[in-house]
This record gives C-alpha cells, sequence and structure tokens, in this order.
C-alpha cells in the first residue's frame, strides 16, 4: 500500500487549497483513509476521514464547514479541500489508510508542508 500527498504550498489567510491523495491501486477497496497534520512543535492530530461505509467523517471541529474530504475511486485519490485558511491551519498535512475510521493508520504517506502566514 502506498499514499502519495500532493498540493501543498504557502496560502494567504482566507484562501483555498485542495490537497490530494494518491493511494496504489485496490488500496480504496480494502481502507479507510484519513486526513491528519501536525503544526510545528504539536503532535499529530486527525483533520477528518473517507469512510468506505458512511463517506465523509469525523471532521475535526476546528474545520468543521471549511474543510471537505472526499473520494475519486476512478484515480485512486481522496482530496481534501480546504476552504477559508487560517495561520493555525499551518502544518504537515498527510494521508493515512486505517481499517476503518477512528483506529490508527496501517499506511501513511509522507506529508506535504500547507503554510498559511499570519
Amino acid at each position: 500500500v502506498q499514499l502519495v500527498e500532493s498540493g501543498g504550498g504557502l496560502v494567504q489567510p482566507g484562501e483555498s487549497l485542495r490537497l490530494s491523495c494518491t493511494v496504489s491501486k485496490f488500496t480504496l477497496d480494502y481502507f479507510d483513509i484519513g486526513w491528519f497534520r501536525q503544526a510545528p512543535g504539536k503532535g499529530r492530530e486527525g483533520v477528518g476521514c473517507f469512510s468506505r461505509e458512511d463517506g465523509p467523517t469525523d471532521y475535526a471541529d476546528s474545520v468543521k464547514g471549511r474543510f471537505t474530504i472526499s473520494r475519486d475511486n476512478a484515480n485512486d485519490t481522496v482530496y481534501l479541500q480546504m476552504n477559508s485558511l487560517k495561520p493555525e491551519d499551518t502544518g504537515v498535512y498527510y494521508c493515512g489508510a486505517p481499517r476503518y475510521c477512528g483506529y490508527s493508520p496501517l499506511y501513511w504517506g509522507q506529508g506535504t508542508q500547507v503554510t498559511v502566514p499570519s
């Protein structure tokens, strides 16, 4: 199982960014896909998850209404659409593959940096 994040960058507060998590074939058949982030000097936190059964779920309170997770089966990709970005959204964003949302991922991507200056 391989996961590759892309789409990070430097954006201004209030702007939008879409991250992609492209996974190896058949991964989406057997794993849910979660998005996580790690701010400088802090631990990794869950942002949200795409469940094979329930769709997007488990959004962190800090991103509800601003971030949306979607899945494109044809392209083996899960997206994290981030709108109205804030400086506190700065960090390295990772996607991970747990068996089910709410469990620790068994596989991780390498991460992509998102920076929103204050």
